[in-house]
């Protein structure tokens, strides 16, 4: 059965209202497929009678990402354009609300140069990370999904259904549902996720252990006044409360760049510029990775910690009990979104400013001599194992239980 237009209503409404809050008199920037472009129409309808002032739409289409990537010169491909430069610069006058509609085929890259992919994304990353540091915290953005079609056969192979069956799982897991109030459903579930955060922030943890029988073997150290999040950020802007994700179900911080040790396996696959990475672990010493294995996409997983100097450091560490929704669907999404949603994750690359107290304030370079790791990448990759324990080290040694068997102690 297709999804009904209350539950498109619905979820357009949410995403809008809850997930960006888009403000009166704010620009909003919508990012979305070609594909999309119905759904489109309602987004920005809505953002219109939220009293957005203007509207921008960057639509993008995955097959004609690969053909750029397929057939032009991997120069071309590196160089930003004085017109993309200054669109990233109105952007740190305008400070949009930004809106992104996930949708993308998992293998869409598929048969393209992961060198060139890499190379492309470094150069451009060079010109245009400065302005994307200027707006940080500093604006509302939230990104929620649409299913395609390829995605869907992804998640469904040989199902005739698969798209009916994806938007079912994605609509459970934000909690859209024909009968309810999905506000006042985000209201207890943020709720929920705060008060996880602030026992964990009341116990002052100085690192954490990770152990499981897959292969986790790692410790991790904590900066001392990061705090931990929950669901929801506030623009420092403007004091409008927004949720980034949406499914969300972590609680996060940002842990001390280039103090950790041992191995994380990854219990998902991660797919990364359209691109999957499988069956992979990585291998920490003296806070970098000095080492990776993968049965599928090694090639790239190498390019990816090689991206730049903080690429091969963590910028967050994650926790999501076994008790997920996305998790409890039993489905691999292939889309970080909401795979990192299904369990405990890391991340490598740049970090969170806005967990130290006067994060919104500092510079990356200021943050990053605080602890905050700095970097062109931030990838997200799951390790919550079914059987994960997680020990949080009080400064004076105390151990103390914060996950047991994949879920909270």
């Amino acid at each position: 059965m297709a999804i009904s237009e209350k539950l498109l209503e619905k979820y357009a409404e949410l995403i809008v209202r809850t997930g960006a809050n888009v403000q009166p008199g704010q620009v909003v920037q919508l990012t979305v497929s070609v594909e999309q472009h119905e759904f489109a129409a309602k987004i920005i309808e809505k953002c219109y009678r939220a009293g957005a002032k203007k509207v921008n739409v960057d639509w993008v289409s995955d097959l004609h990402r690969k053909l750029n990537f397929l057939y032009a010169e991997k120069e071309v491909l590196a160089t930003v354009l004085p017109w993309e430069e200054a669109k990233m610069k109105q952007m740190t006058e305008d400070y949009p609300c930004r809106i992104y509609i996930a949708s993308e085929d998992p293998d869409a890259m598929n048969g393209v140069d992961p060198e060139k992919l890499s190379a492309a994304a470094r150069s451009r990353s060079r010109v245009l990370k400065p302005y994307r540091d200027a707006i940080d915290g500093k604006h509302q953005w939230v990104i929620a999904a649409y299913p395609s079609e390829k995605w869907a056969a992804k998640c469904f192979p040989g199902a005739a259904d698969a798209v009916d069956r994806l938007w079912d799982a994605i609509l459970k897991t934000v909690r859209v549902e024909e009968d309810n109030d999905p506000v006042q459903a985000w209201k207890e579930h943020t709720e929920f996720l705060n008060r996880k955060s602030d026992w964990l922030n009341s116990e002052h943890f100085a690192s954490l252990r990770y152990r499981s029988k897959n292969g986790t073997d790692f410790t991790v150290e904590l900066i001392p006044d990061a705090r931990w999040e929950g669901a929801g950020a506030v623009n420092s802007r403007n004091g409008a409360y927004y949720i980034p994700n949406m499914p969300t179900e972590e609680i996060f911080t940002s842990p001390m760049a280039g103090k950790c040790e041992g191995t994380l396996v990854a219990v998902k696959p991660l797919s990364w510029n359209s691109q999957l990475i499988e069956d992979f672990s990585i291998t920490f010493r003296d806070g970098r990775a000095v080492s990776c294995r993968a049965a599928r996409g090694q090639e790239l997983l190498e390019k990816m910690i090689r991206m730049d100097e903080g690429a091969a450091m963590l910028g967050e560490v994650a926790l999501v009990p076994k008790e997920s929704p996305v998790n409890r669907s039993g489905i691999l999404f292939y889309e970080t979104l909401f795979d990192e949603n299904a369990c405990c994750h890391c991340a490598l690359g740049i970090g969170f400013r806005e967990v130290l107290p006067d994060g919104e304030d500092l510079s990356a370079e200021e943050a990053r001599k605080r602890g905050i790791n700095d970097s062109i990448i931030h990838v997200d990759f799951m390790i919550g194992a079914e059987d994960l324990d997680i020990d949080g080290i009080r400064p004076d040694g105390t151990v103390v239980p914060v996950f047991r068997n994949g879920t909270w102690a």
